[in-house]
């Protein structure tokens, strides 16, 4: 989903001044020398004081001034002074070198200050070809969020980052989050969720990073959030680059990125070169559906992710999580989450055509007698105005989860764990120019069908089907062209 709460150029300027100075807020930093290119990006560099140009591990990164001035300009990643902004993702995760950026910048003396984000209008349709099937539901609604960040060097070897992270989502998405067909996770009213999506917290998102960069190749980072996300899987699905055409969460959230609401969030990690190894101490207990409070932190869950980035188009990681009492309705219950995952960007000349991809695998251990296994493959091929999009999963729930029980002798329930695929098939286009530096206005439409497993078909149907119709708001794309008319 990606949705926009940002403004046009003038008011991110005022906006960003007054987060630098409110101390909230962060991303990227780095020096290079004039006429340098930045990965993901074909337009030159423009003149920026104590950049210096790095060549590594057949990456052109941009380096954030070892020996820089400490008050330097920085353009950076955010946990890193070595490596090029293109690499943030959600959090502390990574994303490919060769992604676009979609966001507004500025500086502020030696603060760089960003705001980026999304927001739809829409009319979702569910099981639209079953009027009697369970799950049949519409509305128009407007999933949404947006992020603030600062950053700065500190010294010749620092790096400082503040982040927020907000979404309107509690008065966008009521009663308990917006319909979507076999999604599960969360509880309203003291009931679980099943087939709706649920909103996301008011403030998702407070948190401050620090960076000592020991060398060139070599880092450590303290990443603490209230609420934050720990290190576990690929770039929450918000901020997925291969994810942002598609309205709806995948119905593999819980079991990949579910965490990146964590209402209190310690994470260590350490770099060498394109390797980094994370370990973060967090509150395994999702969100409560009191959207605009901060939850108490428990610290009672831990996490671990490696993450390898090979090459400037490809970054791996596998992370494995021990949650603690993730569900308020089961407090007893806690669950093993392991994930892997391989995202890839590709530009094909320009920009502003590309294609991103995402292979994510994720199993939730411990709430039941077997794992629970989900697969998410999914792609957005972008090539100027038009974009065309797919997501296909696989995903294993419980009877549970779906609230639904087979009888068995002297009318027992039965456990069951039912197999789900859906494909989703979308496109939209863009309505802004090329150079318009307010938000970005896209029209698009998908439609998703499902196979479900037999047993749940006399409810759902055979093929269920599902269609959306959106207007979508975006951060501009990044260009060099919008960077060199920066206020410095």
């Amino acid at each position: 989903m990606n949705i926009s709460l940002l403004a046009a150029p003038r008011a991110a300027k005022c906006t960003a001044t007054l987060l630098t100075a409110a101390g909230l807020l962060a991303f990227g930093t780095a020096p290079a020398r004039a006429q340098t290119t930045m990965p993901g990006m074909s337009m030159p560099m423009p003149t920026v004081p104590t950049y210096t140009a790095h060549h590594q591990a057949n990456t052109r990164v941009l380096e954030g001034g070892m020996t820089g001035e400490p008050s330097g300009y920085t353009m950076s990643a955010a946990t890193s002074r070595n490596l090029p902004m293109n690499r943030n993702g959600s959090a502390t995760s990574w994303q490919p070198d060769a992604t676009p950026m979609y966001m507004w910048m500025t500086h502020k003396g030696p603060w760089m200050v960003m705001a980026h984000g999304g927001a739809y209008g829409r009319y979702t349709s569910q099981n639209f070809n079953h009027g009697n099937g369970r799950g049949h539901a519409s509305a128009v609604d407007g999933p949404n969020w947006g992020m603030a960040m600062a950053q700065r060097n500190v010294g010749t070897h620092g790096l400082l980052n503040l982040t927020l992270m907000m979404s309107l989502d509690p008065l966008t998405e009521t009663r308990g989050g917006y319909p979507l067909l076999f999604q599960t996770g969360e509880s309203y009213q003291g009931q679980p969720l099943i087939d709706k999506q649920h909103p996301h917290d008011l403030v998702s998102g407070l948190s401050v990073g620090y960076t000592h960069a020991v060398s060139h190749d070599v880092d450590v980072s303290l990443y603490l959030g209230y609420p934050g996300e720990p290190a576990i899987g690929p770039v929450a699905f918000m901020h997925r680059l291969s994810a942002m055409p598609n309205p709806d969460a995948p119905l593999s959230h819980h079991w990949t990125d579910a965490t990146h609401i964590a209402f209190g969030v310690a994470t260590l990690g350490v770099r060498y070169k394109q390797f980094k190894l994370e370990g973060s101490n967090f509150t395994g207990r999702e969100p409560d559906e009191h959207r605009y409070n901060f939850d108490k932190p428990r610290a009672d869950s831990w996490a671990a992710r490696l993450n390898w980035n090979p090459s400037r188009e490809l970054a791996l990681q596998v992370s494995r999580a021990f949650i603690k009492s993730p569900e308020d309705l089961h407090p007893d219950e806690n669950v093993t989450r392991t994930t892997a995952s391989i995202l890839h960007s590709h530009n094909f000349g320009d920009a502003r055509h590309y294609i991103a991809s995402a292979l994510v695998w994720g199993m939730n251990e411990g709430h039941t007698a077997h794992p629970e296994h989900a697969v998410l493959a999914e792609t957005n091929l972008t090539l100027g105005r038009p974009t065309f999009y797919g997501r296909y999963e696989f995903v294993q729930k419980d009877s549970e989860e779906l609230g639904y029980y087979l009888q068995g002798p002297a009318d027992q329930p039965i456990f069951s764990v039912f197999n789900v695929h859906a494909l989703t098939l979308g496109a939209s286009y863009r309505l802004t120019a090329d150079d318009f530096r307010g938000p970005e206005v896209h029209i698009g439409g998908q439609l998703t069908g499902y196979v479900p497993a037999a047993a749940l078909r006399s409810l759902h149907g055979d093929v269920p089907l599902s269609a959306s119709v959106y207007v979508r708001l975006n951060a501009p794309w990044m260009s060099m062209g919008k960077m060199s008319g920066m206020k410095m």
